[in-house]
């Protein structure tokens, strides 16, 4: 069930980096130290994308970061500033659980799932991340638990069964047909 990509030039997104590791290996003469991004980007409108760029230098990283989000943006129902749903979402060690909030309670979140709320337009949120709180790994499983979601009317559709439609609306054209005799 592979999406569409979705087509970033199009879109006036947003980019928030999320965390920089400086990573060290060591060679024949000391250290040699590079960097890695995490980068979330979005259209504060129901799309999202994640990034994770590595340099020699911290904005090249975050430049290869922010080129391969919006190569990986999703798309998710927002129902006016919340989710239309709870949604429980592991991935790796990390779990997270996202609820709907009524209007003016804000982003409820820890770090790296704030950060993907606040680029993706999600305004009105609770969110708990549990078991590893690895940033990687928090920011997969929010965007993961995004993806996940269903549009209300959509979960109606599959709830419906089509012969017991069809099957009603019969019994109440015959009921109008006999009401006219």
């Amino acid at each position: 069930m592979r999406q569409e990509r979705i087509n970033a030039s199009e879109l006036n997104l947003k980019d928030k980096v999320v965390y920089i590791n400086r990573v060290a290996k060591v060679v024949k003469g000391g250290r040699r130290f590079s960097f890695s991004a995490l980068v979330v980007v979005g259209n504060e409108a129901g799309i999202v994308g994640i990034g994770k760029g590595k340099a020699a230098e911290v904005p090249d990283a975050i430049r290869k970061a922010i080129d391969k989000a919006k190569k990986n943006l999703i798309a998710f129902p927002l129902k006016d500033t919340t989710v239309p749903h709870r949604i429980e979402y592991k991935y790796g060690a990390t779990k997270i659980v996202i609820n709907p909030a009524p209007k003016g309670t804000g982003i409820i979140a820890g770090g790296p799932a704030r950060a993907v709320f606040e680029v993706a337009g999600v305004q009105d949120i609770v969110a708990k991340v549990l078991g590893s709180h690895n940033p990687f790994n928090s920011v997969r499983a929010t965007v993961g638990a995004l993806s996940r979601l269903k549009e209300p009317s959509s979960v109606a559709k599959l709830r419906t069964r089509t012969a017991d439609l069809e099957a009603s609306e019969e019994n109440q054209s015959v009921g109008e047909e006999e009401k006219v005799l």
